[in-house]
């Protein structure tokens, strides 16, 4: 109980409170007491510029100052989001909407074939396995056991050869941290110590004897916020402890790579290492595992391309690259002699971006044709087989299996349709329905449709947008606009149950291919980067004016919304252009572009991004944009609802938290500026049902809410109907 009452008088003493704001909407007045945020003073220089920096206190995720802030914010939020009278209608369509069947694609591992699938509500999918078809399903690993709240998840899993053993990673609380557990598959029995300290990695076993996995030493300092940079890669035997592990690459300042990556081709015959200085451009490396002592050979010894092994036959390797090739390609090469020289292509480059696979004896080149998939079959020779016939427009994923097999499963999606898995004959090339969820959504009712727009510069953009049939386009209709526009990455259709309950509600959603993004090859993302980072918000504000120019929505009906880079890309826009939009939604958003990179891994984003530390004009073009010092007193920002994790190691809070300070400080006008701070979650991927569930409950009914709703829109709309 003292040490209760001593937290309280901490946060009231610290925090304090600033003068009361009353926000206004429709009739409802919410009143809004911002904790008062301290300012130190903390100054950087910067190329003889000095930057203030008074919310640096914030970054230290371990002080009670910062852990009470944190309390202070959330009781101001939910207090305000508590008042939102449809709030809980809204969680209770989520819950409702989310409570069917959802099933994974089947993959085969030894005797076993295995599916993900959660029953409705259940905060984590459950792994189920059965030995012939037709054989009821038995329950193999349940991350619902992980933890009573279900925070702690399951990252990653890898069988060996043989499908008789088992390693797995687990997250605790979202966290990029992993632990590693090895299991006897046949019996389900742990059987040696759980491996610790891993970050960033896949686990790739050598036959049934061992595995490859990646990590960082552990940092001094905050785990969940120190720098690392230096990943190496490890090999771990069965039946030893983890401190005898063989460092395999990465322990020299020759081999520093701030991500590594090693990976045993099917065969077990080779292995592959990829090492990146950032998240764009690799060297590669192959070790021949059939000749003992073998050394490493160098394929390629810059990062000036993406490039990585994709199948071997013997000595034959292939592999896709984007050297040379912005769309990519793939080339082979002898293992004896594997550098650029000596490659010769396979399967050339095209006008669409390639994403090849392997399966059953064949290569399946899946292309990106304006951010929609088409799938191509070759077989070893080179030849093409024929066009796969896919079940509709939008997304498919899957394509690839074991050499040996006969059948592979793909998923197919997109904006108004929940994902279907379908079975694929390799040898005929013919697809069948395996799986359609019984969901209470009909995709009949919704339609999407692809728009190109013009951004800023002239370059046209596609959209797409989807929404009910027979909406009216009269500017009053509730939008969310969603974007990225980062790292090689490209957003196709598919399907969102959250979405699903907006778009009932009337609302539109509409997701532009921004630049930045891998739509369009690598010239496509890099138009995107460094210097040319301002192409990314041109083109979502240009987004924007499009649907408020054919009357899809108006400002006072637009809400943007992205996460991670896209969060950046939200807390931009609106401090760029503040009155274009209604409500802002930056989430887990990379905001404070003068020091991102002195955090865990945020230094290999610097492809993207550059660094203030480069020169002077990339100093000036990243504090000219960085939305933390771009908040300027006395302009009325939309309402904005910042959104983020305690426990995000990769993005950490602290931009959210500075982001959130700077607006409520100098807001104007009386739109909220609040931030919502889910604790004991991370950067999103493995977050449970009931919180995911939980925070689009809340920041829809915040969007709705800011455009003037005290009923849902659904209501409103039946009212005049009626």
């Amino acid at each position: 109980m003292k040490k209760t009452l001593l937290i309280l008088f901490l946060i009231s003493f610290i925090i304090g409170c600033k003068k009361e704001t009353k926000i206004e909407t429709a009739k409802t007045i919410i009143p809004l007491n911002y904790p008062e945020t301290k300012k130190v003073d903390t100054v950087d220089t910067y190329f003889d510029i000095e930057v203030k920096d008074p919310y640096r206190w914030l970054e230290d995720d371990r002080s009670e100052e910062t852990e009470n802030w944190v309390t202070a914010q959330n009781k101001v939020t939910f207090g305000y989001l508590d008042s939102i009278p449809f709030r809980d209608q809204l969680k209770k369509r989520l819950s409702s909407l989310w409570n069917y069947e959802k099933v994974g694609a089947p993959f085969k591992e030894g005797d076993y074939t295995y599916f993900y699938k959660n029953d409705g509500l259940q905060n984590q999918y459950v792994i189920y396995r059965f030995k012939n078809e037709g054989d009821e399903p038995e329950i193999f690993l349940d991350p619902n056991t992980f933890s009573e709240d279900g925070t702690t998840s399951l990252g990653g899993l890898s069988f060996s050869k043989n499908g008789k053993l088992l390693a797995y990673s687990i997250s605790e609380g979202g966290s990029d941290w992993r632990k590693v557990i090895v299991k006897n598959a046949e019996t389900k029995e742990i059987i040696e110590d759980t491996l610790v300290d891993i970050k960033f990695s896949g686990m790739s076993w050598k036959a049934n004897e061992g595995f490859y996995y990646s990590s960082y030493d552990k940092p001094k300092g905050s785990e969940l916020s120190a720098k690392t940079d230096q990943h190496k890669v490890y090999y771990h035997k069965l039946g030893t402890p983890q401190k005898d592990d063989a460092l395999i690459f990465g322990g020299t300042p020759e081999e520093k790579h701030r991500y590594i990556g090693g990976r045993v081709t099917e065969d077990d015959k080779y292995l592959i290492i990829s090492a990146s200085t950032s998240t764009s451009g690799n060297k590669l490396f192959i070790k021949d595992l059939s000749k003992p002592n073998s050394k490493l050979v160098t394929i390629l010894d810059n990062t000036d391309s993406d490039t990585y092994v994709i199948e071997n036959v013997g000595s034959k390797l292939y592999l896709v690259t984007n050297l040379n090739a912005p769309n990519k390609k793939i080339v082979t090469v002898d293992a004896a002699n594997p550098t650029p020289e000596n490659w010769k292509d396979f399967i050339p480059e095209t006008e669409n971006v390639l994403s090849p696979s392997t399966g059953g004896g064949y290569f399946f080149a899946e292309y990106m044709v304006d951010a929609v998939s088409k799938v191509l079959q070759y077989d070893y020779d080179g030849k093409l087989v024929r066009d796969v016939d896919l079940p509709g427009v939008g997304s498919v994923g899957g394509f690839g299996t074991k050499k040996e097999e006969k059948e592979l499963y793909y998923s197919f999606t997109n904006y108004k349709t929940p994902g279907s898995i379908y079975k694929y004959n390799i040898a005929e090339g013919t697809s069948e329905l395996y799986r359609k969820p019984k969901i209470d959504f009909n995709p009949e009712d919704y339609e999407s449709k692809q728009v190109f727009y013009n951004s800023k510069d002239g370059t046209k953009v596609p959209m797409i947008i989807t929404h009910k049939k027979g909406i009216e386009l009269t500017g009053k209709n509730p939008t969310i606009l969603y974007g990225y526009g980062g790292f090689n990455i490209s957003l196709t259709p598919s399907f969102s149950i959250a979405n699903a309950v907006w778009m009932e509600q009337g609302g539109i959603y509409a997701v532009p291919n921004l630049r930045g993004g891998g739509e369009y090859g690598k010239k496509w993302h890099d138009a995107g980067t460094k210097m040319q980072k301002q192409n990314v918000f041109n083109d979502f504000i240009a987004a924007a004016e499009y649907l408020i120019e054919n009357k899809y929505t108006s400002s006072e009906y637009l809400a943007i919304r992205g996460g991670s880079n896209g969060g950046l890309l939200v807390g931009a826009t609106m401090t760029q252009r503040p009155d274009l939009m209604k409500v802002a939604l930056p989430a887990v958003g990379v905001l404070d572009m003068l020091r991102y990179h002195t955090f865990t891994a945020g230094a290999g984003w610097a492809y993207d991004y550059g660094t203030a530390q480069d020169d002077k004009q990339m100093f000036e073009y990243l504090k000219g944009y960085s939305p933390v010092h771009n908040v300027k007193e006395g302009v009325k920002y939309p309402a904005t609802l910042v959104t983020t994790g305690d426990h995000d190691d990769r993005v950490v809070p602290a931009h959210s938290f500075k982001f959130a300070a700077e607006l409520q400080a100098k807001q104007s006008g009386s739109n909220p500026t609040l931030i919502r701070i889910e604790t004991n979650a991370g950067h999103g991927a493995g977050t449970p049902v009931a919180k995911t569930i939980e925070q689009y409950a809340d920041i829809f009914s915040f969007t709705l809410f800011n455009m003037g709703y005290e009923v849902l829109p659904e209501q409103v709309n039946d009212e005049i109907k009626g």
